[in-house]
């Protein structure tokens, strides 16, 4: 698959083995670039951040597996995936239907393979901050 562009996206609030296998995942199908959800984006769903999007941001950019980082400035991918129009979109199976079928809908348009990833909830930003609050 070498030449293909692969879109990710992330919030990366306290970075965990899932954000690895995920993104070593994405990189093994061609050029990995990885949208981190600005605290904005973060908030229409879940709470704010505990890292600011600067320091998340960084923390992508320094993966090996990473080739490029942007902005995401939404939580749905869709206005970057179709300024980017990647070959292939990597997606959640932690998203609901509704925000698959949009999603669904924009990439079949674009031509875009969307390949979805199992999302393992013991690998949690929220379960490893539950965690360490009861320390």
């Amino acid at each position: 698959m070498e030449g293909k562009i692969v879109y990710a996206y992330v919030v990366a609030d306290i970075l965990h083995t899932g954000h690895i296998l995920a993104l070593e995942n994405a990189k093994s199908f061609g050029k990995l670039i990885v949208g981190v959800l600005t605290d904005e984006a973060v908030q229409e769903k879940k709470p704010k951040p505990t890292l600011s999007f600067q320091e998340r941001l960084r923390v992508v950019k320094a993966l090996r597996c990473v080739d490029a980082v942007v902005a995401q400035e939404t939580y749905s991918p869709i206005g970057n995936i179709n300024v980017i129009q990647p070959d292939i979109l990597m997606e959640s199976t932690s998203h609901n239907k509704e925000e698959l079928e949009k999603i669904y809908e924009v990439t079949k348009e674009l031509n875009i393979r969307v390949l979805q990833l199992p999302y393992y909830p013991e690998q949690s930003s929220t379960n490893i901050k539950e965690c360490i609050k009861q320390l």
